[in-house]
């Protein structure tokens, strides 16, 4: 009987928070992150902003794993650096989660009643 082959899915979407606004007034909710490599901790330690600011590594290497946010295809750290903290401190929690095979569920908040609840991971392409 042939066995199944493991598929190694690196790809996740996510819903932030808030949100991104554009300069033309368009919110960019929902994106896609991939799983991080050698390559983008590399990337990050020598990008010449990191190594005057070492806080801005963060933005760096969101933008490295971003591959997706709403319309946007490209994602820079200067482009990041307009989201709400709020939506940094979850783009972080939900990095650390899928990179450390850690808790599946992430802690989100109603944007319109501000009711906090769990939502669980989803593989990118499955409901």
């Amino acid at each position: 009987m042939p066995r199944k082959k493991d598929t190694l899915h690196t790809e996740f979407s996510f819903t932030l928070p808030r949100g991104l606004v554009d300069n033309q007034d368009r919110v960019h909710r929902h994106g896609m992150m991939r799983l991080a490599t050698a390559k983008d901790e590399i990337v990050v330690q020598q990008e010449s902003k990191v190594q005057e600011n070492p806080a801005y590594g963060v933005l760096v290497m969101l933008s490295n794993v971003i591959t997706r946010l709403g319309s946007l295809t490209y994602v820079s750290p200067d482009l990041l650096e307009g989201l709400l903290l709020y939506d940094i401190a979850y783009l972080r929690e939900f990095y650390n989660r899928i990179n450390q095979q850690g808790n599946a569920h992430i802690p989100a908040q109603c944007p319109h009643c501000n009711t906090e609840f769990s939502v669980q991971l989803e593989l990118a392409g499955e409901s």
